[in-house]
Formats: structure tokens, C-alpha cells, sequence
């Protein structure tokens, strides 16, 4: 899959606000658009402010007011009667359409073809030149229409799978041409075969062993081809739950014998410091999770970064929360960073496996890196 094609989830979580909920706004929900700036919520709300008897666009990019000095309307003409007036900095009574929800309408109209909808169609539709529209989307999504519609179509053959449809129906379905298309992108994507993930891994199987660490105890699990699960807990149960509903379809022994290789290579990271460098993994994700995942490896040991910085250097600076999901879905604690991420405040923010072993990490590789 390109690199930060972002799953549906992600989508909704970059556009949280859509069209139908705008005459019945949530006030934290904007708020948290106008603190973020988030051109998913331009268009859809104003903020206007008591003190100076203007509104704005949540992407101003005036300093944010005080919270308590706000209030929201869900269009220019409302706060217009109600007695404020427009921002000359953000223009925010333009009727012009912004990019973003440009981009957000060509989006839905992918996700909707049961077919492939070619560059020229598109430009025709949205009354744009095909250049200048591949432009424009590929600067808000990262990734150009063909390819944010071919990661479409994956996403709704996994769905099919997921639902116990057939594959043939699933490839048809989602809009492929035939099954040898899905076939040839199974691998890298679903991490098996479309049978398989229908199935939920049944065909697989996976070994696992768990061992005592610094940060308690350890799973590791893995298949032929990598590293699959790495988690961290009080008890031995979480931990054989977590993977069993991870893989509830699939063969899942305790192997401590021939786990004794991976356990001293993930040991080799997780107490020593040394670089997941060339560690196998055989995980599942989108390639926008992968995108996500990659710039979390490379976090120094020591240091932090918050959702936002993450968000900016893969190149989706709106896209905080969706790496934030990101983070929460790592299935491979430890040897993927996630710790690493803390709040824009400096907070910890959530931690999987709890908090206060994220502050056990951090705190001992603070400590560590000093010292070296």
C-alpha cells in the first residue's frame, strides 16, 4: 500500500464533525478543532468572541481566545445575527469552498465507487483540471486519488472477509477487477492470505512465550515470518488474552523452547537499549499506521515527541488524533515506541498497558541515555 494512505477510522478521525451534525454542535468538540486547527472543522462551525464581538474559522490563525470568552455557531449568517461580525484576517463569511472539504467530498466519492473512477473523471466532476485536483489531494491526504482509492477498495474487501463473505464475493464486491488482484496485495497487507484473515487467522499459527522484565512481565509472540505481539502486564492472563482476541482464528501454542530466539533478541531492546534494526515483524496495519510507526522508531531514546510533532513529520499535520490511534493500536509494545508520544501539554496521555509503566519507560531511558 503507498505510504500514508489513512484507514477509514483515520478519515473520520482528521474530519470528526461531518455536514449532518453541524446544527447541533458539540462545544468540546470545537473547541478541540479551534486548538488544533483542524481544517476538517472549517466550514462547519465559527467561533466567535465575546470580548471583541468577532467570529472567526476555526483554522484562524489568530492567538485561540479564552475558553470561557466563546461561544459557536454553525454558520456566518447565524453569528452575524447574533450581533457579531467577521474576521478581516480568516474571511470566515467567504462563500468559497475550502480545500479541505473539497478534498473531504472527492474522498466520499471514492469511498462510494464500486468501480475505478479514473483522474479525468474526477476533474470533470469537480469542475478542476486533473492536475490541478491530484495537486490539491494529494497535498491534504499524502497520497494521490488512485492510490487512496485503491486502499478503499482493500479496506472493504477486509470488511467483506470480516463478515464471513466468500472471497469471490469480497473481491467483486469491493470493486476488483478479479482475485488475483487482491491476491498479489494479500501479503503485504492483511499479513495472510484473504482466506485466512476471513477467517481470522485460522491457518496461522503463532508461538508465544512470556518472560519477567524490568517493566513486568513480557509476551512475545511471533510466526514464521516475524514478530507479531509484544505486550507488557501484571499477570500472564492479560497478556494470553490480548493475543487470543487478537487472533481468535489462528493456532496459538506456548513454545518457550523455540521462542528462545526471538525473547533474546526483543530482551536485547527492551533491557539493553539496542536498535530494533533489522527485528522482523509480521504486523497488520495500514500503510498510514505503518507511516506512523516507522517515525516512532526513530524517537532517540530519551526524548519524546508529542502527537502533533509525529503528525507534522510523516507529513499530515491535521492528523494528531489519528496518530494518536496509531500509537493505541501498536501491536508491538517497546520495539515500537509509542511511549515515546506524550500530549501537547508535556502529559503522559494513555498508555496500552498502563500508565504508569509508560513513566517506568521513560524515566529508566532518560536515565540510560545519560549515561551514556
Amino acid at each position: 500500500m503507498p505510504a500514508g494512505v489513512p484507514s477509514s477510522t483515520e478519515v473520520n478521525a482528521m474530519t470528526a464533525m461531518q455536514t449532518p451534525a453541524r446544527r447541533n454542535l458539540n462545544d468540546d468538540a470545537c473547541w478541540d478543532a479551534v486548538l488544533e486547527r483542524r481544517p476538517s472543522a472549517d466550514g462547519l462551525f465559527v467561533i466567535a468572541v465575546r470580548t471583541t464581538g468577532i467570529f472567526c474559522r476555526p483554522t484562524c490563525p489568530a492567538r485561540p481566545p479564552k475558553r470561557e470568552n466563546v461561544a459557536f455557531f454553525a454558520s456566518p449568517a447565524e453569528a452575524a445575527a447574533a450581533g457579531y461580525r467577521p474576521c478581516k484576517r480568516c474571511h470566515p463569511a467567504d462563500p468559497q469552498r475550502p480545500e479541505h472539504l473539497l478534498v473531504r467530498d472527492i474522498c466520499r466519492r471514492l469511498d462510494d465507487a464500486d468501480r475505478v473512477v479514473t483522474l479525468d473523471e474526477l476533474a470533470t466532476e469537480f469542475s478542476m483540471s486533473k492536475f490541478h485536483l491530484q495537486r490539491v489531494f494529494r497535498r491534504a491526504v499524502g497520497v494521490s486519488p488512485r492510490a487512496y482509492a485503491d486502499a478503499r477498495r482493500l479496506e472493504r474487501a477486509k470488511e467483506a472477509l470480516r463478515n464471513g463473505n466468500g472471497v469471490a464475493d469480497a473481491v467483486y464486491g469491493a470493486g476488483y477487477g478479479s482475485g488475483s488482484r487482491l491476491y498479489e496485495r494479500a501479503s503485504a497487507q492483511l499479513g495472510m492470505t484473504p482466506g485466512s484473515y476471513r477467517r481470522r487467522g485460522a491457518g496461522m499459527r503463532i508461538a508465544y512465550t512470556i518472560v519477567t522484565t524490568t517493566y513486568g512481565r513480557m509476551l512475545v509472540g511471533a510466526t514464521e515470518r516475524g514478530v507479531a505481539s509484544v505486550g507488557f502486564a501484571d499477570n500472564d492472563e492479560r497478556l494470553e488474552s490480548y493475543l487470543r482476541g487478537e487472533y481468535s482464528g489462528a493456532e496459538i501454542v506456548r513454545d518457550d523452547a523455540l521462542m528462545q530466539p526471538w525473547i533474546k533478541r526483543v530482551l536485547r531492546v527492551v533491557e539493553e537499549g539496542e536498535a530494533p534494526g533489522a527485528l522482523p515483524l509480521d504486523i497488520r496495519a495500514t500503510s498510514f499506521k505503518l507511516r506512523v510507526w516507522q517515525e516512532l522508531q526513530r524517537i532517540p531514546r530519551g526524548q519524546t515527541r508529542t502527537y502533533s510533532d509525529i503528525a507534522r513529520a510523516i507529513g499530515a499535520p491535521n492528523a494528531a488524533r489519528a496518530v494518536g490511534n496509531a500509537c493505541g493500536t501498536n501491536p508491538v509494545a517497546y520495539v515500537i515506541p509509542c511511549h515515546r508520544v506524550v500530549r501537547e501539554d508535556g502529559s503522559l496521555g494513555g498508555y496500552g498497558w498502563g500508565i504508569e509503566r509508560k513513566k517506568q519507560m521513560l524515566r529508566r531511558e532518560g536515565a540510560l541515555a545519560k549515561e551514556r
